[in-house]
């Protein structure tokens, strides 16, 4: 390792010079801790004894012969002032189940990928291609409850003091074969860097190159990963490079001072009470760096989405305190090296401010990212859908206006993890009205969601309409796909994602203005909206119902296009609405004169029709 390289922030692999490296003999350990009067290595392997480490330039190490694969240890570290603190590697390939603190060390080439075809040909998700990511929970998503018996004689499923988790291995396949079924691209999962806490979801890490050993090995995970790309399913990693829990055995205070962390207590602690990442030091940038390539190279990741970069932007994710210019410079460069080494790889950013440029290239002023999520859509769109249905004539603008900027970044729909905790409601529940009621909406908004332009992400229950917020603890609701109004929601859903695949002009070009166009936003007292999306001969266009009244005879000009065929409706039996799909030949609209049309739009009834430009 350039050790210049890595102080001045620019190393992306010092993984290969710090942590616990095993050669078959022995196992040699190093860790920085500049400060540190004297570091002690304590493990299996010497029955938790000092063991003293030698020093040079600040990094300490020692070669352990016998130290092995499995063993645990722990770095003693006496900090300059006295008083000594048992971490855990920051640089650990692997660690102990929690609430176990100890890092273990693994051998990395155990593990022999099987996705060369997959590697080789992933630069293709990249541009022109859909993207509809399915983010999931890995311990609730589902959990061997039933194998348990862990239901009330009511079927209510019982709360567990005790991990009842599938592993990475066990996990894998009907995880993929679901994701396949339902039609997503990608799977996004929420972080899985070792973290002591279960209810931060793993959104306070510690051990940033360790896959958490809740659902088992390093190499248990790999084989995950291979058997979603095996299923052509790329795999996302929530990655948090803002903050860390305040454990006196991780990070915080590591050398005795302020190693990771800011020294000054207005920076110091986040709005969350965790520590924040001083990233004005080079050693800390070049962990995060590292610690992101490891997971791409290491367990063949194929994309990053990296948590609340409004954070990184400003100081404490606040505005008022001012712009953070060597975290600017830390995501900028971070971007550009990422890029340049692994252009098949989606960096995702998860900001809810309005810097701009956030997916621009580095080099024309931007950060750098692929994609950026799009808050902004997000909250005026579920605000829109929970307001009463005769009151939306007074919020119309509130659905159009995402046009107005959207084309400022490339951006992903999300409706995630975040929409449906801490009381929330889940999307479902988010529509006004009763349960009968909620549904077409629902129907109705994920149809605008998929027929809009950006990529798309859904969280995990979104897609059979679980009415229950997550709860980390509980798997889904799964026995809900018995239900008639479920059953046929899922159904629907999952026609979408297959309309989005094969559909090339919902993803081709999509961030081009040309290849979307309004026909109708202006009807504000019937709540209706039309858009088509292409640009050439043939189209799709979408006609959107948010009102609450049926529209018997609803005409309209298509403006040089005729009708060819009804793609979809959200009224359609089958998706649990009360329209028959029509037989074939039979026309679902009327043919008016002068090239108009008519249909009939049910409340909350949404439509698709194939067009084709008039001979």
């Amino acid at each position: 390792m350039d050790f210049n390289l890595y102080q001045y922030g620019r190393e992306f692999r010092a993984f290969n010079f710090f942590g616990a490296h095993y050669d078959g003999k022995g196992t040699q350990f190093r860790t920085h801790a500049p400060n540190a009067r004297q570091v002690f290595l304590i493990g299996d392997f010497n029955n938790w004894q000092n063991q003293a480490m030698d020093v040079i330039n600040g990094v300490w190490e020692l070669y352990v012969e016998g130290a092995k694969p499995g063993d645990c240890y722990k770095y003693r570290i006496e900090g300059p002032h006295g008083g000594a603190v048992d971490h855990a590697d920051p640089y650990a390939f692997a660690s102990e189940l929690r609430p176990n603190t100890a890092s273990v060390i693994h051998q990395t080439d155990n593990y022999e990928f099987n996705d060369a075809e997959w590697m080789a040909n992933r630069s293709n998700n990249l541009k022109d291609r859909p993207v509809s990511v399915y983010e999931v929970h890995l311990g609730s998503w589902r959990t061997k409850v039933h194998e348990l018996g862990d239901y009330t004689e009511d079927g209510v499923q019982i709360n567990h003091a005790h991990d009842n988790w599938y592993t990475y291995r066990e996990i894998a396949k009907p995880l993929a074969d679901y994701c396949v079924k339902s039609g997503f691209t990608h799977i996004e999962l929420l972080p899985l860097a070792e973290h002591p806490l279960d209810m931060s979801w793993g959104y306070l890490p510690l051990g940033y190159f360790s896959p958490t050993s809740r659902y088992g090995s390093p190499d248990d995970f790999k084989y995950f990963v291979d058997v979603m790309h095996e299923h052509n399913l790329g795999v996302i990693m929530d990655f948090v490079p803002v903050h860390f829990p305040s454990n006196d055995y991780g990070l915080a205070n590591y050398d005795g001072t302020a190693f990771y962390e800011y020294p000054f207590n207005d920076l110091r602690y986040s709005e969350w009470g965790s520590l924040n990442f001083n990233l004005m030091k080079g050693e800390v940038r070049s962990f995060l760096n590292s610690a992101a390539t490891f997971w791409l190279e290491e367990y063949h990741i194929d994309g990053l989405r990296i948590d609340a970069v409004s954070n990184l932007l400003y100081y404490q994710g606040r505005k008022d305190k001012g712009v953070n210019d060597a975290a600017i410079d830390f995501i900028k460069q971070f971007n550009e090296i990422l890029e340049k080494e692994h252009p098949d790889v989606m960096r995702i950013a998860e900001d809810s401010s309005d810097y701009p440029g956030v997916t621009n290239d580095v080099k024309h002023g931007g950060l750098g990212f692929h994609y950026k999520w799009d808050m902004g859509w997000m909250n005026d769109t579920l605000d829109f859908f929970a307001i009463p249905s005769w009151e939306r004539r007074n919020h119309y603008n509130q659905i159009s206006f995402s046009m107005m900027y959207f084309y400022s970044e490339k951006f992903m729909l999300p409706l995630s993890h975040d929409e449906v905790v801490h009381g929330d409601k889940s999307i479902i529940d988010k529509m006004y009205g009763n349960y009968d009621e909620k549904f077409p909406q629902a129907r109705s908004l994920y149809l605008y969601m998929y027929a809009h332009p950006g990529k798309k992400l859904n969280f995990m229950g979104n897609e059979f309409a679980q009415f229950r917020e997550w709860d980390e603890k509980r798997e889904q609701d799964w026995p809900l796909l018995e239900y008639h109004y479920h059953k046929t929601f899922y159904k629907f859903f999952t026609d979408i994602n297959k309309l989005y695949r094969d559909e090339e002009i919902l993803y081709m070009e999509e961030f081009h203005d040309k290849n979307y166009h309004w026909t109708i936003v202006d009807d504000w007292m019937g709540v209706v909206y039309a858009f088509t999306r292409g640009d050439g001969d043939e189209k799709l266009w979408f006609i959107f119902n948010f009102s609450g009244e049926t529209h018997d005879f609803y005409a309209f000009d298509l403006y040089g296009y005729d009708i060819v065929e009804e793609v979809i409706n959200t009224d359609w039996v089958d998706y649990g609405g009360g329209t028959e799909r029509p037989s074939a030949g039979v026309n679902s609209w009327q043919n008016l004169e002068e090239g108009r049309f008519a249909i009939s739009l049910r409340g909350y009834n949404s439509r698709a029709f194939r067009i084709r430009k008039k001979k």
